[in-house]
């Protein structure tokens, strides 16, 4: 039965050295069949870069998903879609920017496709063109890009846990797994759905623990204690944590357990 891994927001360099450390573990331990990270904030917190993409390349990653600030470092950003075929930009951003929403590879005779979707909720501000609807643009990449067979992992990079689960259900049994990211804290609600999706609203951020989703707490506490200007600074000091989770699927491309998975670097 083939397993996949798949971790959390990697949060800029703390993350990274967290994701080197941890990831070789992890195979060790859990021997997934794919390994797929979500690497929208790699580059010092908001979106990529191919320094950023190249200084994990040894790890061999299968599939690199992301979210809403995945074109942060403009031109460096979209050079990364250049050079790195198997990073996923959400399918539901315009069809202008570089990059698919989509992926597909096979490993010891099964197929997987990967599917990265951004939500609608609270993202309206945030880009001068609308967003697709996620729910419709999954209905027709399911349409055009699955075949029989496939593992499909979908990783719905949201900010409205409502909306994350919505989602889940609309996909039940139609893919393997709906993962939720962007909020960068775990959620307690993993389990498999009715008809064979494994769903949890947030997988969780690989970066550092004391901190206020990834960045300095008193840079971040200004936000909501004063009217200043909000400085964005990674915490690079104490403990590192890894989330992820770690999903079982039959040979019918639905899953049978998805389990949460965490660790501490001191």
């Amino acid at each position: 039965m083939p397993k996949i891994l798949f971790i959390g927001d990697v949060m800029g360099k703390p993350g990274r050295k967290a994701l080197r450390e941890v990831l070789p573990q992890w195979r060790e331990k859990h021997k997934p069949d794919a390994v797929i990270v979500n690497v929208e904030n790699i580059a010092h917190g908001k979106g990529v870069t191919l320094k950023t993409m190249e200084s994990i390349k040894d790890l061999k990653i299968d599939a690199y998903t992301s979210g809403n600030h995945v074109f942060d470092k403009g031109e460096l950003s979209k050079e990364c879609f250049e050079r790195c075929p198997n990073l996923v930009r959400p399918a539901n951003f315009s069809d202008n920017l570089p990059g698919q929403g989509y992926y597909r590879f096979a490993k010891d005779n099964q197929q997987y496709l990967v599917l990265n979707f951004n939500a609608q909720v609270f993202f309206e501000n945030q880009f001068e063109s609308k967003i697709d609807n996620p729910f419709f643009a999954a209905d027709r990449l399911l349409l055009d890009q699955a075949q029989k067979g496939d593992i499909i992992v979908v990783d719905f990079h949201s900010e409205a846990t409502s909306e994350k689960v919505a989602f889940g259900w609309y996909l039940d049994g139609r893919v393997a797994a709906v993962l939720g990211t962007h909020t960068h804290v775990p959620t307690a609600d993993a389990r498999v759905l009715p008809k064979g999706t494994a769903y949890i609203s947030d997988v969780g951020m690989t970066g550092p623990r004391d901190s206020v989703i990834g960045v300095k707490t008193e840079n971040s506490l200004t936000r909501f204690l004063e009217k200043g200007a909000f400085k964005m600074e990674l915490e690079e000091e104490g403990v590192l944590a890894v989330n992820g989770v770690l999903i079982e699927a039959d040979g019918d491309g639905k899953a049978i357990k998805i389990e949460r998975i965490y660790h501490e670097l001191t």
